[in-house]
């Protein structure tokens, strides 16, 4: 077996007297989609935070890519290293076109850094417009690569905080529910895209509340309660789970 693309082991994290993080330890298989799921208040987004650098564990270690510890480092460089985040609320810049926002992380990624006054030169960038366009039309959004990104309805602009992570090319991309929100059409519309991308088998970390879009995407699922993880394992084996069925909806099956 491989080394996993990204390693969690012995994590605690506290905020003052309440303990949002457990002795937690998870391995991420590389080429997988491993969902995490649990309550409100259950740790999920605590625990992405310190993998990408936004929060620093109390104890405990993060490696990424074969052993590289990630503690400590800011989240740009954490980013250069090939880690990616779509957070809760699309980060994008709501004045600028669909493509330009697909474009700045782009140069970001290759230059190691990104200034507004440069963005004038984004212009003569022939090879990145190109490869934004492309990126726009995998997520379905090419033909509103000129649009303003403000204007666009929240799933769209999911998508598009979306494809300012592909532009990248990640070796792991984290979602923190990338369907909250949505209508059913839009959430449809997104776990297609989802398997999409997993047939290009790009590893993935989702945080998702819709059981729908887990068993839908994941091959792998962790339950995280009050900060621990109670369990992990294949779709089937969590939806027969009782114990994860009395944490998560109170008996309830899955």
């Amino acid at each position: 077996m491989s080394k996993p693309v990204l390693k969690i082991s012995n994590v605690n994290k506290s905020f003052g007297g309440l303990q949002a993080l457990r002795d937690i330890n998870l391995e991420i298989e590389k080429g997988k989609v491993h969902a995490i799921i649990g309550p409100n208040g259950a740790g999920k987004s605590t625990l992405l935070n310190v993998c990408v650098g936004l929060l620093k564990p109390d104890s405990g270690s993060v490696t990424f890519n074969g052993g590289i510890n990630v503690i400590g480092k800011s989240p740009h460089e954490i980013n250069q290293m090939g880690l990616a985040r779509v957070f809760q609320t699309p980060e994008i810049f709501p004045d600028l076109s669909l493509l330009e926002n697909v474009m700045i992380p782009a140069f970001s990624k290759r230059d190691g850094a990104f200034h507004l006054q440069l963005f004038r030169s984004l212009a003569s960038e022939t090879k990145i417009t190109q490869e934004a366009k492309e990126v726009l039309a995998s997520v379905g959004m090419e033909a509103k690569a000129d649009e303003i990104a403000g204007s666009l309805s929240r799933g769209d602009k999911r998508r598009l905080e979306l494809a300012m992570c592909l532009i990248q090319h990640p070796d792991l991309l984290l979602l923190d529910e990338p369907t909250a929100g949505m209508a059913r059409h839009d959430t449809n519309k997104t776990i297609e895209l989802l398997k999409k991308i997993k047939e290009g088998g790009m590893t993935k970390i989702i945080i998702e509340h819709d059981m729908h879009v887990v068993f839908s995407v994941a091959d792998t699922i962790s339950v995280l309660a009050q900060g621990a993880i109670i369990a992990t394992g294949t779709p089937d084996e969590i939806r027969g789970n009782p114990i994860v069925q009395e944490a998560y909806l109170g008996g309830a099956e899955l």
